[in-house]
């Protein structure tokens, strides 16, 4: 089962992946996250991958499109805690990578 844990704070959207991000998942992501992001004008997002075991085209597809929805906000969005059964798929994004949701505080400029 796939499950989303959405946080706002400092202008900074974190979402914390949890389970499998297959088609099922991916509904979840284009048609509440990227409506969200497109309605408020987020610009930053940070997708916290810890807890995330597996994605499919699907799953991809979502990520590239939240990806998408932050460059219309002209913002920046990075990836981090990539688990190593995930990392080949996820590089193909060129999604900025941190090593903690820490580190990429650090990167954004808010």
């Amino acid at each position: 089962m796939f499950h989303v844990d959405l946080e706002y704070n400092k202008g900074i959207l974190f979402a914390r992946l949890r389970g499998n991000l297959t088609r099922k998942g991916s509904y979840k992501l284009n048609n509440y996250l990227v409506p969200v992001i497109l309605k408020h004008k987020i610009k930053f997002l940070v997708y916290n991958l810890y807890e995330l075991t597996g994605i499919d085209e699907a799953g991809y597809d979502a990520l590239v499109n939240t990806k998408c929805a932050i460059r219309t906000n002209k913002g920046q969005i990075y990836l981090c805690e990539v688990p190593d059964a995930c990392k080949k798929e996820i590089k193909k994004l060129r999604i900025k990578q941190t090593a903690s949701e820490l580190s990429a505080l650090d990167l954004i400029q808010v």
